[in-house]
């Protein structure tokens, strides 16, 4: 058998321990290697852990569990404050989207109505803009005329694209919708209505804007040419005022019973006002004017004897001579100066054959000296209708027409009213 190595520390052979168990008359002797040692140990330790740690559960038990349960509930509380708060949140999501419904009807209402109002001021407009045109009044400026919709940033206004584009009807609306329609990222339904609101409203104050300015153009139109007919009417002896309130007839005749101004605070309610007052005093104007006798009995002839103090052709002494008097060959068509009602047709002493006609307001035309006379008393004449041809009769020395005006029976300069015709002229429709 071959002998082991001894151990030997620093030269000296280690000592090896050795265990003895004796039982009676039997020995028993273990020897003990370090590893076993070891293995005890650990053995021992592991053990002496292990009671430590089953005598602190024990002990510790009751805490443990109540601690666990603590932070359960705490979990629990956690997760009951968490989900409250969603709910929280959900509804004041709800709550702004109705909100945001409700801003967005009250939008969409706001801009129907203005549709609605537009279209109601459209007919006004249409209505006065006709009769504007049908009396010859033009604008003073160039505003453009209101046919179409003012372009605002690019974009026309379009209340009921504005209104889909709002309700999100983008597919069935124009292209123009669509760019309307688009959201900004992170914008709201009712940030963008409010800004659909904000551009098409302020588009529509420019449509009305420029629908007022092309009424208020008008209106000025309307009273200078009236201010102007009145101008040359004053002129003549004539007022418009004092001729209107002296017909009386259906035209101008007007009553009911007292009740306080209204006071209007739309402009536009305000310039259609104007408007309508302006046409209104224009067409009474044109009314007393187209009544006056302005026209001319000969146009294209000339004048061979004016109003006024001259010689006397028969006596050779200086006398007034209450007309004027037109060269004419006999037989040349003489015409009315204005409407009115024959009061005298036939021979006059020394007028000859004469047509007298009463133009209403004490106002008269005298065509002296005719050949022959082409109406009878009674009868009513409008402008330029033929009364007659010229001639010589009566005392005359030759062929022409003497062409009288009176009022009130005095005889007034005709030249007065013929330069007043040539003037309005400019201003009759």
């Amino acid at each position: 058998m071959a002998e082991r190595p001894e151990n030997r520390i620093f030269g000296k052979r280690a000592q090896r321990h050795v265990v003895i168990l004796a039982s009676g008359d039997k020995i028993r002797h273990m020897t003990i290697r370090p590893w076993m040692a070891a293995v005890s140990f650990c053995f021992a330790g592991m053990f002496t852990i292990g009671y430590l740690a089953a005598t602190s559960y024990l002990v510790l038990r009751d805490d443990l569990i109540g601690a666990t349960m603590a932070r359960q509930a705490r979990m629990q509380h956690d997760y009951e404050d968490r989900i409250s708060a969603l709910r929280a949140q959900v509804d004041r999501v709800t709550s702004r989207q109705l909100l945001d419904q409700q801003v967005v009807e009250e939008k969409v209402e706001k801009l129907m109505q203005q549709q609605l109002a537009l279209s109601q001021r459209h007919g006004k407009l249409d209505a006065l803009l006709t009769r504007a045109e049908g009396g010859g009044v033009e604008a003073t400026d160039t505003v453009p005329l209101p046919d179409e919709k003012p372009v605002t940033d690019g974009r026309r206004a379009d209340a009921a694209g504005a209104i889909n584009a709002i309700m999100g009807m983008t597919g069935s609306a124009p292209q123009k919708t669509k760019q309307l329609a688009y959201a900004a990222p992170g914008e709201s339904v009712a940030d963008r209505a409010d800004r659909l609101f904000s551009k098409v409203t302020l588009s529509l104050k420019d449509l009305e804007h420029e629908q007022i300015g092309r009424i208020q153009s008008l209106t000025a139109g309307a009273s200078e040419t009236a201010d102007a007919i009145q101008t040359i009417l004053r002129r003549s002896g004539f007022d418009v005022t004092e001729q209107a309130s002296a017909e009386g007839d259906s035209d101008t005749a007007i009553g009911g019973p007292f009740v306080e101004p209204a006071a209007f605070t739309d402009p536009f309610e305000n310039s259609i006002n104007d408007l309508d007052i302006a046409l209104e005093r224009l067409d009474t104007a044109r009314r007393t004017a187209r009544k006056l006798p302005f026209g001319n009995p000969l146009p294209g002839s000339s004048i061979t004897s004016r109003f006024g103090n001259r010689t006397d052709p028969f006596l050779g002494r200086l006398a007034l001579h209450a007309g004027i008097d037109f060269r004419a060959s006999t037989g040349t068509q003489i015409r009315s100066t204005g409407a009115g009602t024959v009061i005298v047709a036939g021979r006059t002493g020394g007028y000859g054959n004469m047509v007298e006609i009463d133009h209403g307001d004490g106002l008269t035309t005298r065509f002296a000296h005719l050949s022959s006379v082409s109406v009878k008393v009674g009868d009513h004449v409008e402008a330029n209708d033929p009364v007659g041809l010229s001639g010589t009769t009566g005392r005359s020395t030759g062929p022409h027409l003497h062409y009288e005006v009176r009022r009130n029976g005095k005889a007034i300069d005709p030249m007065r009213f013929l330069t007043a015709g040539m003037k309005l002229t400019t201003y009759m429709d």
